[in-house]
């Protein structure tokens, strides 16, 4: 089903979401700067590789820890005002590491403490994050939302390291760490701008059987868990071994960082490219055609396990950036149109946590792993999981058989109201 170009862009003339775009939007690009900066500060001022893993740890652990709690949150407290505080305490920690770094050469301690608390920021405002999409943009509509959304951090994964990487040589670490805290600030005042009602909370109970709520409602939908469980071994198995041994391949076969750098940059550049791709095509069976394209995310290890040449290798990573933009779309429009909207960020919550929990372990295993064995042998058991469990999932009722819901049905005339030119 593909949709007039006015039809795409017509989700932009919706105030609360086009004003929430530009915060985002800002935020966002200070994020994807902020790892290139936090990298060249810790490692300038005397870090070593391990020093800057402790770190990257002490923001990752915290963060995938808490997701179920700041699910809670998300779904208890109006998401707005959970969302500003989570960019408070974002902001206010990456201006803390800035500033740290601007006097001197940080303790490691209080480095580890403030990055860690810094997670915990970024790990209360995802869920609360997910859930107010749908509150700012009718049924219809979210498909072009959830796409725009997904261009934005495209663009954002290629534009930020690159302007980090300028900034850096001409300024220091130190000025693009306190540029991400001050990104913040946008996303802030976009927050308090909104004017959409906040839901109206439910009868309060304790956490831990609101949590327990969520979580049958993520095990009454065998769609979503067993995309979730096929995501928790992709991250293990065959995304954190790329993350790893894709540069290890580019300095050892393909001549060092540029070409690693050029393979992340073409698959950032497919990313953006899937998203336009996805904008408007809702095809009648989503999770049929996401599914079947997330065995093309493999694209790249399959390349690099195989030693083709860097032309092949950044083929490869391109197609796996359009298959992160279109799986990502349909995914998450999926999950707004059958979640309940009091449950979203509990449900997503757990998605999140799902997908990710075993992330640090395969980044932590790789590497020995491809010692003991050989970077091919790795690779090749990756690219062996993603296809078949692609191949199984698409096998599954659950996924074959869900379908668009009927347009006539999407759109409630109240939510259609809250459009505006």
């Amino acid at each position: 089903m593909r949709q007039s170009i006015g039809a795409r862009f017509a989700v932009l003339r919706l105030r609360d979401f086009r004003i929430f775009v530009g915060g985002y939007a800002t935020s966002v690009l200070g994020t994807m700067m902020a790892g290139v900066a936090l990298a060249f500060a810790v490692l300038e001022s005397g870090g070593s590789p391990a020093t800057l893993s402790y770190v990257l740890a002490a923001r990752i652990v915290p963060m995938v820890a808490i997701l179920p709690v700041a699910g809670v949150l998300g779904d208890r407290f109006p998401r707005r005002l959970v969302m500003i505080w989570a960019d408070v305490l974002r902001a206010g920690t990456q201006a803390a590491i800035a500033v740290l770094f601007f006097v001197g050469d940080p303790d490691l301690t209080v480095l580890l403490v403030l990055a860690a608390a810094g997670g915990l920021g970024e790990a209360v405002f995802r869920p609360s994050f997910d859930g107010l999409v749908p509150q700012l943009v009718p049924p219809a509509q979210r498909h072009e939302a959830n796409t725009f959304l997904g261009l934005l951090q495209s663009g954002a994964t290629v534009a930020g390291p690159a302007l980090a990487g300028a900034l850096v040589v001409f300024t220091s670490p130190a000025t693009v760490l306190l540029i991400d805290a001050i990104t913040y600030l946008p996303s802030i005042a976009t927050l308090l701008l909104l004017r959409t009602p906040d839901p109206e909370p439910g009868t309060r109970t304790t956490m831990l059987r609101e949590m327990r709520e969520g979580w049958r409602v993520f095990a009454s939908l065998p769609w979503l868990w067993t995309i979730t469980l096929q995501f928790t071994l992709f991250n293990l198995l065959l995304w954190a071994p790329y993350l790893v041994l894709g540069p290890v391949s580019a300095d050892r076969f393909y001549g060092g960082a540029g070409a690693w750098g050029a393979i992340s940059a073409t698959y950032g550049a497919g990313a953006i490219i899937g998203g336009f791709v996805v904008l408007g095509w809702k095809p009648a069976r989503p999770l049929l055609v996401a599914t079947a394209a997330t065995i093309l995310w493999a694209a790249p290890s399959a390349a690099l396990a195989a030693r083709t040449p860097l032309l092949l290798v950044c083929a490869g990573a391109l197609i796996a950036g359009i298959v992160s933009s279109v799986f990502g779309t349909l995914w998450m429009t999926a999950i707004q149109q059958r979640v309940p909207a009091e449950a979203m960020s509990r449900v997503n919550s757990y998605v999140v946590f799902g997908s990710f929990s075993v992330g640090p372990i395969g980044l932590a295993l790789a590497g020995p792993a491809a010692t003991a064995t050989s970077i091919t042998t790795v690779l090749s058991v990756g690219v062996a999981w993603q296809l078949v469990s692609g191949l199984f999932l698409l096998t599954l009722p659950a996924i074959r058989n869900l379908r668009q819901p009927i347009p006539d049905d999407e759109t409630a005339p109240s939510e259609k109201a809250t459009a505006t030119a």
